[in-house]
């Protein structure tokens, strides 16, 4: 597009590059005519070039317009006045009477001897920003949602008193300890705490502490600083500060290293961190929930946690029941997982066969609430018909028996320990792999399950070439 500005010549490259640039640039020349309007300006309004040259720039009808409402004339805009004016977040009114979300930018243009010849626009569409804005705002509404006690299944006593304790903790900043085994909805619970206190609107910040090494975990959690360490090419905020004002739920915390339990209780009571690599002590305002599968007051007979970070830890002790100890629950469940499976994919299942039902109240669920979500989801990809049926399920259900489990919780060597070579099934790859599926690829569930310690279930993976994860 050429150049129409009197006074303003600019060479073909320049339109060229205008042309080409994804910001839309309009001009205006000293009347407040349009003079130049580039492709992206066309594709951001709707107007054609053929219709905005010779307009006024009231066409787009910004509803910020420099601080005001768009004036009557181009003596009134306040444009001239400051002469240049950056990040002007606002709306424009295109073609087909959208309100269009831009920022704007302007500059006025003068000749040699300082006198405005006209005004050159730069337009940026934020459209997909305020969509991205939109669906992060959505995404937070339904956490929300997931959390709240309606998402927490039960009508079994052990589940009212559950509840009973999540009310009492979500009006109090005790620290909280939850204990139960893997799959009975520990995070659940501390998120319930966390959305139901009055630190809603603050961060939830989750943490797994079997996860990282040591020295991971510790920047993690404390943050460190530049070249504190080999790879650390930049400040990094830990989660402790990452959670201001909110809650930071630590899960697997009977995992901790000494060294980390020992930072971790300076923080409990002074209320301050610091990063790795700084002596600055930086203070923070969170409530810390806790989780584990593992009998904590156990490590700390065996010398493994430290009795004072145990006590700091279970102010306020949630207990989570295993799946087997409320089997009244599981039908509630059931319906809740149908109902979601039925929203995610489409279809319209009713319910279960009496005859599945019957297996799946009878399983002993050693995955907990997490199997038994699996299983019904495993059972939507087969299941064409309005009932769930016996062979919808996963073959481990159907077929496989597992060990008895005591209701306390033991560490998993003693449950692995307790397994005789007569009770464990040929471990083959694909049983493996059975197990793996049953267990949402826990390594640690599935030697559990199996009688094997995790570092063992990493090398039968390795060796028949099995991904760690799904």
């Amino acid at each position: 597009m050429k150049e129409t500005m009197p006074g303003m010549p600019a060479p073909d490259l320049g339109n060229l590059i205008l042309e080409a640039m994804a910001e839309g640039v309009f001009v205006l020349d000293g009347k407040g005519v349009i003079t130049f309007w580039n492709r992206s300006m066309e594709r951001i309004t709707g107007y054609g070039a053929e219709e905005a040259i010779g307009s006024s720039c009231a066409i787009l009808n910004f509803n910020r317009c420099f601080g005001k409402s768009c004036p009557t004339g181009p003596g009134e805009c306040d444009i001239f006045k400051y002469e240049r004016i950056d990040g002007k977040e606002c709306f424009l009114l295109d073609k087909e009477g959208n309100h269009v979300p831009v920022v704007k930018s302007a500059r006025i243009v003068k000749d040699k001897n300082g006198e405005v010849k006209g005004v050159v626009e730069t337009v940026t569409d934020l459209t997909e920003l305020h969509k991205a804005r939109h669906e992060a705002e959505e995404a937070n509404r339904r956490l929300g949602e997931v959390y709240c006690f309606g998402n927490i299944i039960g009508k079994s006593d052990f589940m009212q008193q559950v509840f009973s304790s999540i009310k009492a903790a979500a009006t109090s900043e005790s620290t909280v300890l939850i204990q139960g085994e893997s799959g009975t909805g520990k995070e659940l619970v501390a998120g319930a705490i966390h959305y139901n206190s009055s630190r809603r609107e603050k961060p939830f910040v989750i943490v797994n502490c079997s996860a990282l090494s040591e020295s991971l975990l510790e920047s993690e959690l404390f943050g460190h600083s530049r070249g504190s360490f080999t790879g650390a090419v930049r400040d990094r905020t830990g989660r402790f500060e990452e959670a201001q004002g909110g809650t930071l739920f630590l899960d697997e915390i009977g995992e901790l290293s000494p060294f980390i339990q020992v930072k971790l209780l300076r923080v409990l009571q002074e209320r301050e961190v610091e990063r790795v690599g700084e002596s600055k002590k930086r203070k923070i305002d969170i409530r810390v929930i806790t989780a584990t599968n593992r009998e904590l007051y156990k490590l700390v007979q065996e010398g493994v946690f430290r009795e004072d970070l145990y006590y700091r830890l279970k102010v306020f002790p949630v207990s989570m029941p295993p799946l087997r100890e409320r089997k009244e629950d599981v039908p509630l469940l059931i319906s809740h997982f149908i109902d979601g499976q039925n929203i995610k994919t489409g279809k319209r299942i009713a319910g279960v066969s009496r005859s599945a039902m019957r297996v799946l109240l009878d399983y002993n669920w050693p995955g907990n609430v997490r199997e038994l979500e699996n299983a019904i989801e495993h059972a939507f990809v087969l299941c064409n018909v309005e009932h769930i049926d016996l062979f919808d399920l996963p073959v481990e259900i159907r077929k496989m028996e597992y060990p008895s489990v005591s209701s306390g919780l033991q560490p998993a060597g003693e449950r692995a320990g307790a397994l005789d070579k007569t009770s464990r099934k040929k471990l083959t790859r694909e049983y493996l792999m059975e197990v793996l599926e049953a267990s949402d690829w826990n390594k640690a569930e599935v030697g559990r399950r199996l009688g094997f310690s995790r570092a063992a279930i990493w090398k039968y993976m390795k060796k028949w070439d099995i991904p760690l994860q799904r």
